[in-house]
C-alpha cells in the first residue's frame, strides 16, 4: 500500500491528505435540515448529515489528491449510526481510488491490539467466511504500550500489504509534556522515531516502509531531526493550516527526492467556506470552497519544495 500511496502522490503532484473530520457546525444548514427531515433530530439524522457532507467534499476534491484521513472520533460521537457513516465514507473514498488513512490512534496489548488491527486493517473469520471490518489502507497507532501494542499491527500489515502511521511527535501544544522528556539525555520522540525505523526495516515497499510516522507540522526543527533518523519512513504531517503550519515549515519533513511526507489538513479544507478567504463561495457551494482550498494548499507546498530545489 505504501507503493500505491507514492504512485498516487506522483500522479497528482500533491503530497496532501484531506482530513474528513466532520463536526455538525461545519455542515451547511440545508444538509442538516434535509437529514433531520428524513431521520429526525437523532443520531441517525446526524450521521446522514455527515455522510452527505463528506460525499460532497469527496466529489469535489478526489481528482486532486492521493488520500483522505477520516478521524473516527468525529463519527463515534454519534454512536452506531456515526460508525456506519464512517464505514460508508471509507468505502466511497476507496471506490473513488483514494488511499484511506483511518485515524483511529489505537494501541493496546495482546489479543486486544490484534483485534484492533484485524478490525481496521485486516480480516476476521466468521464461521466458514472471511470478512473485513472497516478495511482502511493505513491506520494510526499509539506506541505508548511499546512493541506489544504495535507488533499485532505489523503482522496484519505484512499479511494485507497495508500500513500504519505511528505517533512520534504530535502537533498539539501539550505534546511535549511526555514526548519531549529526556531519556538518557535524548528526547523521547527521538527514541520512538528510531524504534519506528527499526520496525519498518522488515516491512519495506520499493523505497519506503509500510511503517510510517506521525510528526506535527508545528515542529519543523524536530521534523528535520526525525527525517534524518527515519530516512525510509513516510511521515504523516498534521497541523497544516488551522494549527499554524505553512508550506515553508514542511520542507524538512521531505527527502531530497520530494517524497517521504504527506501533509494533512482537516477543517482548513472541509470547512473552508467559513474562512474569510473563501467566504464568497457561501454555504451552498461549500464543496467548491474545499476544492479551492486544496488547490491553494498544493500550490503552497509545491512552491516551498521547488524553492528548496533552487537553493544552492
Amino acid at each position: 500500500m505504501i507503493n500505491r500511496l507514492i504512485e498516487k502522490i506522483r500522479a497528482t503532484g500533491a503530497p496532501v491528505v484531506v482530513g474528513l473530520d466532520p463536526m455538525l457546525d461545519y455542515i451547511p444548514e440545508k444538509i442538516r435540515r434535509d437529514a433531520y427531515k428524513e431521520f429526525g433530530e437523532t443520531l441517525e439524522g446526524a450521521a446522514e448529515a455527515i455522510w452527505q457532507y463528506n460525499k460532497g467534499i469527496v466529489d469535489a476534491v478526489w481528482d486532486l489528491i492521493p488520500a483522505v484521513k477520516p478521524q473516527i472520533a468525529m463519527y463515534e460521537q454519534f454512536g452506531i449510526p456515526g460508525l456506519s457513516a464512517y464505514k460508508r465514507t471509507v468505502d466511497y473514498c476507496r471506490g473513488k481510488g483514494l488511499v484511506v488513512i483511518g485515524d483511529v490512534k489505537r494501541g493496546d496489548i495482546g489479543s486486544t491490539s490484534a483485534a484492533y488491527a484485524a478490525g481496521h486493517l485486516g480480516k476476521v473469520q466468521v464461521g466458514s467466511k472471511i470478512c473485513t471490518g472497516f478495511d482502511v489502507d493505513f491506520a494510526t497507532v499509539n506506541p505508548y504500550l511499546g512493541s506489544d501494542g504495535v507488533k499485532p499491527f505489523l503482522k496484519v500489515c505484512e499479511q494485507e500489504k497495508k500500513g500504519i502511521f505511528v505517533l512520534v511527535k504530535t502537533s498539539n501544544p501539550s505534546s511535549g509534556e511526555f514526548q519531549d522528556q529526556l531519556v538518557d539525555g535524548r528526547p523521547l520522540y527521538e527514541l520512538v522515531g528510531e524504534k519506528v525505523a527499526q520496525w519498518g526495516k522488515d516491512l519495506m515497499g520499493d523505497g519506503y516502509s509500510y511503517v510510517g510516522a506521525v510528526v506535527g507540522a508545528t515542529y519543523p526543527e524536530m521534523g528535520k531531526t526525525l527525517r534524518r533518523l527515519m530516512p525510509e519512513t513516510f511521515i504523516l504531517v498534521p497541523g497544516y493550516g488551522a494549527q499554524g503550519g505553512k508550506g515553508a515549515d514542511l520542507v524538512p519533513f521531505f527527502n531530497p527526492d520530494g517524497l517521504g511526507a504527506i501533509v494533512n489538513s482537516s477543517r482548513g479544507i472541509i470547512a473552508a467556506y467559513k474562512q474569510e478567504k473563501y467566504a464568497a463561495f457561501g454555504e451552498e457551494n461549500y464543496a467548491d470552497a474545499s476544492r479551492a482550498a486544496v488547490l491553494d494548499m498544493i500550490a503552497d507546498i509545491s512552491g516551498a519544495l521547488e524553492r528548496r530545489q533552487e537553493e544552492p
